[in-house]
């Protein structure tokens, strides 16, 4: 009787390098952006510069994706924001304009 002299061969399966994924900032940029809506269009500005780069960063795979959806809705806030606060000087500027030509001329 002849045995194999090999052990049995294992099937061991190896794990890809565990690429360092940086972390999402979902919640910073849902919160910049509700504040952008709620007191100041500064923080909209920087929470739809911020989800932009962030979103851009999750598909190109280096960055977390868990927190895509925190990062669209802070950065759709922002986007509502500036958008608001545009409409609003427009409207301004044209009252002011509005007001100024029906102001009686001083002799």
């Amino acid at each position: 009787m002849t045995e194999n002299s090999q052990p049995p061969i294992e099937t061991v399966q190896v794990q890809p390098s565990a690429q360092q994924l940086r972390p999402h900032r979902g919640t910073v940029v849902l919160v910049l952006g509700i504040l952008g809506l709620v007191c100041c269009v500064i923080c909209g500005i920087i929470a739809w510069v911020m989800g932009n780069g962030d979103l851009r960063e999750m598909n190109a795979g280096r960055m977390d994706p868990t927190g895509r959806g925190l990062t669209q809705a802070g950065k759709i806030c922002g986007m509502i924001s500036v958008i608001l606060a545009i409409v609003g000087i427009a409207i301004w500027l044209l009252m002011m304009m509005i007001g100024i030509g029906t102001m009686p001329m001083a002799q």
